[in-house]
């Protein structure tokens, strides 16, 4: 099959964009307010895009109370979304106007860098600043999606995953996002060398 992705004609029930690009780590974002409010929401459009120096980004649409944060405190944090808290990252993708550590009964410890807060049961998290914020226009340059990229100033890994020097990833079980509402949860990692 074949369809304009403009006019997305595809004719199945779904949009299947999201089953393409998949899987799709989740970036699990805590931030504060300027009045201190804290916020933790799960986004699926994530991943790192340079090694060094570090920079990740995650993609809001539309503007939700992480961007606002972002914008006006320029720090935030991604927690690693692992099976065993599945559950609770589910919890925090509902629209509450409370405290979604709170509400989904997660601990808040601090960051190092930063003044939002980390999820204390994940296994990692990456403190990051505020680099840019890029506008996803449409057709009519209309900007109801954004891209949100961070520079990676801390980070925090869980000892019990680093073993002969190396962060063992299968183990901390990392969730993805897949199409729909599929999920993946990585449980078996190999290895491949390139040529060169």
């Amino acid at each position: 099959m074949f369809y304009d992705a403009v006019k997305n004609d595809h004719g199945l029930p779904n949009d299947p964009f999201k089953a393409i690009v998949a899987p799709r780590p989740i970036g699990w974002v805590s931030t504060v307010s300027a009045s201190g409010q804290a916020n933790l929401a799960p986004y699926s459009f994530f991943n790192a895009f340079a090694e060094s120096p570090h920079y990740v980004a995650f993609g809001s649409g539309p503007r939700k109370h992480s961007m606002r944060n972002i914008e006006e405190t320029r720090e935030f944090a991604l927690s690693l979304a692992t099976f065993d808290l599945r559950e609770k990252m589910n919890v925090t993708s509902a629209h509450v106007t409370t405290d979604e550590f709170d509400f989904a009964g997660l601990t808040k410890v601090p960051c190092r860098l930063i003044k939002p807060p980390r999820v204390a049961e994940s296994s990692a998290c990456l403190e990051c600043r505020l680099f840019q914020i890029v506008p996803l226009p449409d057709d009519d340059g209309h900007s109801e999606n954004f891209l949100i990229i961070g520079r990676v100033v801390g980070i925090h890994i869980d000892d019990r995953y680093i073993h002969e020097g190396r962060v063992d990833t299968a183990a901390m079980r990392p969730i993805a996002r897949l199409g729909y509402s599929e999920y993946a949860t990585v449980i078996e990692a190999w290895r491949l060398r390139r040529p060169d």
